[in-house]
């Protein structure tokens, strides 16, 4: 993931990199509402259990918890209520035809403010099965001893 200085991330879900591998990403708007605004700022969201569908050939965000908003009083939201993700028509047929046809999810990787506006980082996921965990965790720990290695030969 790369940081822009144009944007403040809010949230990252860090379980998505462990369970899936990621082929592509997504930047898409959300429709919220006034309350679910606030409380995005605030940093109260949770992408636990959280996925994107089609529905009508619109697409939607699913099982994204956002708080309700500490200040809200009566107009305060529904915080696991579905919410209608933002991408040009061109975007959605390209990802409901990878979706149907080679069996990828879409999950939320991070949600961002960019330029005043809040946007949700997608990525196109293919689950990874037990034996490509531990493959991803042994990879990692021999590049961990390789640089721990290559530190003691400096000194």
């Amino acid at each position: 993931m790369v940081k822009r200085k144009d944007e403040k991330v809010v949230a990252v879900n860090k379980r998505a990199f462990h369970h899936f591998f990621i082929e592509d990403r997504y930047e898409a708007g959300i429709v919220l509402q006034g309350t679910e605004v606030k409380a995005i700022r605030q940093g109260s969201v949770s992408f636990k259990d959280s996925y994107a569908t089609f529905q009508d050939n619109e697409l939607f965000l699913i099982n994204c918890h956002i708080s309700p908003y500490k200040f809200g009083n009566y107009a305060n939201h529904d915080p696991l209520r579905k919410r209608k993700l933002l991408l040009h028509r061109r975007e959605l047929i390209k990802l409901g035809i990878k979706i149907t046809q080679r069996g990828f999810t879409l999950i939320p990787l991070k949600i961002y403010i960019k330029k005043g506006k809040i946007k949700v980082e997608l990525g196109l996921a293919k689950g990874k099965k037990l034996y490509d965990k531990r493959e991803v965790a042994r990879q990692k720990a021999i590049k961990k001893d390789m640089e721990q290695i290559q530190k003691e030969r400096r000194f």
